[in-house]
């Protein structure tokens, strides 16, 4: 199955091309797994998420998927990391979302832990947010842990934001002016300069 953007136009990425992109992320992050435990030594087929949080200074690098399993304890950290810091509460995080970050950062092949400028927010933050900008949605896929805003050191905007369009997985938002990318798994669609 092919996905159109939001031009109408195909785009010619099917689901089995992201997932030949995790495939490549796996194979060539394979020597990083060197030190695995047991389960992990071998196993072929791994997702990793690395981000960092300058609102809290918290960090996260772990594998969250192996072999077409989620790791449950994985997705909890995963979960209390991308919360709310303002109200401290969080959700359950969209693995498909989770995939979409993991997918475009191997595609990106860097090391960099992604800056995550925003995840989660509860419908509190996302109101005060709307009040002081006209860019927050008032039905934002944040609010449903289905979207995040991140940023790289070493990639641009641009590059970021191509990566993400590649994985055709959601919506896709280019912000120049702040520096950083919005990934959802919602409806496939691109915006932004």
């Amino acid at each position: 199955m092919t996905y159109g953007t939001s031009n109408g136009l195909k785009s010619g990425i099917t689901r089995r091309g992201l997932l030949g992109a995790f495939a490549a992320t796996a194979v060539t992050s394979a020597p990083m797994y060197a030190n695995a435990a047991g389960f992990l030594r071998g196993g072929g087929d791994v997702r990793r998420l690395a981000m960092y949080s300058g609102r809290t200074g918290e960090t996260i690098n772990m594998i969250y998927w192996v072999e077409g399993k989620y790791i449950k304890d994985a997705l909890k950290e995963i979960n209390h990391f991308m919360r709310d810091w303002r109200t401290d509460t969080s959700i359950k995080i969209d693995t498909r979302n989770i995939d979409i970050m993991a997918a475009a950062h191997g595609l990106m092949d860097v090391r960099e832990p992604y800056t995550m400028l925003s995840g989660y927010r509860s419908p509190k933050t996302n109101a005060m947010l709307r009040s002081r900008s006209r860019g927050v949605a008032k039905n934002s896929l944040h609010m449903k842990g289905q979207a995040a805003d991140l940023r790289l050191k070493s990639r641009s905007v641009n590059q970021i934001f191509k990566a993400a369009v590649a994985c055709n997985g959601g919506g896709v938002g280019k912000y120049s002016g702040s520096n950083f990318v919005h990934m959802d798994c919602g409806v496939v669609r691109t915006w932004g300069r």
